[in-house]
């Protein structure tokens, strides 16, 4: 019983949710003893989709490893290629079934979510049934666990997350960059144009006027479609928030400034052929810049807002590049005008 105790308080003494992942595996390792244990996520778009190994621990490891988040959705495998897991998806129940080797043991992760996750664990034989009822009651803990992160760290209309997890993420961001080999890969392929971590700013046009027009519920019905367009526009590692109001905000991986702005495009053209209930048709614009080497989260942030304030005084719905206007000298790059002060 202690043992039972004290994973369940390592399981719920992190607000990483890749450490509760990795402590969740671990914890049952040790308590079932199992040939492996894994957790897998479906990502990309409906249709499409691939599976991401969230943690995986063979009985013979020490530490358990995952695919990288820099991972390229092409290299992931497709839904279809673990069709029991695909079941358990599907019918939002548990699977057994056996394989070379023993018994795969399937549990839907979150059935509650949109999108849920499939707990793999291998075991010689079947697990009991007192095994499956720990295996159950050990999940719930998970999964209140998940929505009490879920409640802290996400906005409440859009379920994008919220405004206070930007700075630890931006910087989780910049760690992950210096250790993933997977993006230490990128980074020296300068052919690809990898290695960039881009910050874009996005902003509703004329967003009062609707809430003055139409009314606040409208309003709120604008914001949750544009975060659903955003969703569907941005791949499934990029980060997306609602700083509040009608302002927004994504941190994108890889890719050169070129491919950046046709991302940031994508969404623009998206929200703007979209035709809202009762709104009609809105705009966004959209200023980005990129992530440099020792930045901070607000110095980022004010990089990007600004060329998000050049883009509305300019005609609104256009998506402007930060380092494009200082090229083109119509912006100071405070920044490095600081540091050569220095000298």
């Amino acid at each position: 019983m202690s043992e039972l105790v004290n994973h369940l308080a390592e399981l719920t003494g992190s607000r990483d949710r890749d450490v509760v992942d990795v402590t969740l595996v671990g914890a049952f390792r040790d308590l079932l003893q199992p040939d492996s244990v894994a957790i897998y996520h479906p990502v990309g778009e409906s249709g499409a989709q691939r599976w991401l190994t969230r943690a995986r621990l063979r009985a013979h490891e020490a530490t358990p490893t995952a695919d990288s988040v820099w991972a390229s959705l092409d290299d992931l495998p497709a839904l279809d290629t673990l069709p029991h897991h695909q079941r358990c998806l599907q019918q939002q129940a548990a699977v057994t079934f056996e394989s070379e080797g023993g018994t795969v043991n399937l549990f839907l992760l979150n059935p509650d979510r949109d999108v849920s996750g499939v707990l793999d664990i291998r075991t010689g034989s079947p697990l009991t049934s007192e095994q499956t009822r720990l295996v159950s009651s050990i999940l719930r803990v998970y999964r209140n666990f998940q929505s009490l992160l879920d409640y802290s760290e996400r906005d409440t209309l859009t379920g994008l997350l919220n405004r206070k997890t930007f700075d630890d993420s931006f910087l989780r961001e910049s760690v992950q960059r210096a250790t993933d080999p997977v993006w230490t890969k990128a980074c020296d392929d300068r052919r690809s144009g990898g290695g960039s971590t881009w910050l874009g700013v996005i902003d509703i046009d004329h967003f009062k006027s609707v809430n003055d027009t139409h009314g606040h519920l409208i309003g709120d019905e604008v914001l949750l479609l544009v975060a659903r367009l955003m969703r569907s526009s941005f791949r499934f590692q990029d980060r997306l928030y609602r700083f509040g109001g009608e302002e927004f905000v994504v941190l994108m991986r890889g890719g050169c400034a070129q491919e950046a702005a046709i991302t940031f495009e994508r969404l623009r053209a998206n929200v703007a052929a979209y035709v809202f209930p009762r709104a009609g048709r809105i705009t966004v614009s959209i200023g980005f810049t990129e992530v440099r080497p020792g930045d901070s989260p607000s110095g980022a942030f004010e990089r990007a807002d600004k060329a998000v304030y050049h883009a509305k005084q300019n005609g609104r719905n256009q998506v402007v590049h930060h380092g494009d206007l200082i090229a083109r000298g119509l912006l100071v790059d405070e920044a490095r005008t600081g540091d050569m002060e220095l000298f």
